[in-house]
């Protein structure tokens, strides 16, 4: 994590590598994975049962070569509904995923706990000689990041990290179009996110928390001993102690595309200004963040929590057309072309929508990496780049500066 200046403290870095190295001891080492035979299934975990984690394992549940043997979650609502939805006759609720990466009928895992568990379960996870598929961000500060990548290169295990963009039809398609140079030159990339937030008091009132079916203390983990709040189980994404707010939890699947689109792995420098204006939480519920690349382009981002219309999407301006691109549609419109009456745009010269969620695609594309063993669409270095951008955006935040990224030495200049 980085200080209360934004700065990323070498001590914690070196603290958590020391406990990290202490949990791979616990495993022995890595463990030989099994071999998966053309007609094997293959047999996958749930380690973090909420909403999100449910609904990508029932992607993995819908392919006939899975079989989900395990469901890992503290609160046993969620474990038992999640056990349960899968109608598997072998799946088993547990509440140590140390016992998971324990058994040998596990191949792979799917890891959609909060943020600052990530790092542990996914180490472990391929220390353990299991496959992984991470819902982004990957991790919870930029060190963590580090030794994951590092982790990860070492084990020989298959890890995909839960940017869907890179497996979905029509952002393909839209990588080729910037490639082709169908856009012609690049300087100004604009993205935004907007999500409605202000009735979720009254939906946690008919939701309540009970704390007796919930071992907090493991939900915890690593994060400062507190007590337990229902806004913090429900939205731990907007509590600095275990998510990153808006950057995280949203500008991390836009500036991945970006960064793809355009070749360029890592800023120069972020700048950022928010606040909280609506919430009871940390991170701030409105934001904004200008980010610089070396190819001479500017990315700015602006989210919200207070309103909802148009959600999230990319505007990629070139010299020589436009592309609008979101999670329903891709269009590109021209320069040099007459607008249409009654709007501020011509016909679109390329335009496609997409037919379904693409983490259906990303799914797949894990699954035959695991028989295939190559890399997949989203390999744990795209996820640390993506998620190292959303990370440098909240230092700039907290240090109230401009803020620059030494790329030589992997971390924020001084």
């Amino acid at each position: 994590m980085a200080d209360s200046k934004g700065q990323v403290s070498r001590r914690e870095f070196l603290r958590d590598s020391a406990v990290a190295g202490a949990g791979l001891a616990a495993f022995g080492g890595l463990t030989p994975a099994r071999v998966l035979g053309a007609n094997d299934r293959i047999r996958v975990a749930l380690l973090g049962a909420g909403e999100r984690g449910s609904y990508v394992m029932s992607l993995f549940a819908a392919h006939p070569d899975v079989e989900v043997v395990a469901v890992c979650d503290v609160y046993e609502p969620h474990r038992t509904k999640a056990a349960s939805s899968f109608a598997a006759a072998s799946a088993q609720a547990s509440t140590d995923y140390r016992q998971v990466l324990d058994r040998k009928d596990v191949d792979a895992v799917l890891i959609a706990s909060p943020d600052h568990w990530h790092k542990t379960m996914l180490i472990d996870a391929v220390h353990a000689g299991k496959d992984a598929y991470c819902e982004k961000p990957i991790m919870h500060s930029i060190p963590e990041g580090l030794e994951m990548v590092n982790a990860v290169k070492g084990s020989g295990r298959v890890v995909q990290c839960g940017m869907q963009q890179r497996s979905w039809p029509h952002w393909i398609l839209g990588k080729q179009l910037v490639d082709d140079g169908t856009l012609g030159t690049l300087t100004f990339v604009h993205t935004y996110w907007y999500q409605n937030y202000l009735d979720q008091a009254g939906w946690m009132a008919t939701h309540p928390v009970d704390a007796s079916q919930l071992d907090w203390k493991s939900w915890l983990g690593n994060a400062p001993d507190q007590p337990l709040t229902e806004e913090k189980f429900y939205h731990w994404r907007f509590f600095w102690d275990f998510g990153g707010g808006i950057l995280t939890d949203l500008l991390t699947h836009w500036i991945d595309v970006i960064q793809w689109y355009m070749d360029q792995p890592v800023p120069m420098t972020a700048t950022t200004t928010g606040d909280l204006y609506l919430m009871k939480w940390q991170c701030p519920d409105t934001i904004t963040t200008a980010y610089e690349y070396p190819n001479n382009s500017i990315v700015t981002f602006t989210g919200a929590l207070s309103s909802s219309i148009d959600d999230g999407g990319i505007v990629f301006r070139g010299s020589k057309a436009t592309l609008k691109i979101d999670r329903s549609h891709l269009a590109v419109y021209p320069e040099g072309v007459r607008w249409q009456p009654g709007t501020n745009s011509p016909e679109p010269e390329v335009y496609a929508r997409s037919e379904h969620d693409g983490t259906i695609d990303h799914v797949a594309n894990f699954l035959d990496c695991v028989r295939s063993r190559k890399t997949p669409n989203a390999g744990i270095e795209k996820g640390f780049e993506a998620a190292r951008a959303s990370w440098l955006g909240n230092i700039a935040l907290k240090r109230g500066l401009k803020t620059a990224w030494n790329a030589s030495q992997n971390e924020v200049s001084s």
